[in-house]
């Protein structure tokens, strides 16, 4: 496995916190790190609230690259509460992927997706969702 998916990993495991910011909102449950085309590791967090006013950490970490002045992504990995100690992984949801897609027409399908650390098992977006509504 690349040196830079461990890097990633790493980032998001820095930032994965899971606690209540009110009596309405928790947070940091999941995390997410997302390796822009430059190189750079962007991180975020769920924030999940009592209405539909949260977001994922895929697209929070997403967020914090365009807040920085990127657009183009490379790599996802992402850390769930299931994920067991020392694993991450996952698909992104509909919502994430949609983002990725819009985020990227054209060049959506090789954005390389950690689905499962432990055994290095990697799909692209592409691969997970081939006939979306955007080619």
């Amino acid at each position: 496995m690349e040196k830079i998916w461990q890097e990633m990993y790493e980032a998001a495991r820095a930032v994965l916190a899971p606690r209540t910011i009110s009596e309405y909102v928790t947070c940091g449950e999941v995390s997410a790190a997302v390796l822009s085309k430059s190189g750079k590791i962007y991180t975020g967090v769920c924030i999940d609230t009592c209405s539909t006013l949260g977001i994922c950490a895929e697209r929070n970490a997403i967020f914090n690259m365009i807040t920085n002045g990127e657009s183009d992504i490379a790599k996802v990995l992402c850390i769930s509460p299931k994920s067991e100690e020392g694993n991450a992984g996952g698909a992104p949801c509909g919502a994430c992927r949609e983002l990725m897609v819009q985020l990227m027409p054209g060049r959506y399908r090789d954005i390389e997706i950690m689905m499962d650390y432990k055994t290095g098992r990697i799909m692209t977006l592409g691969e997970l969702t081939p006939e979306w509504w955007i080619k």
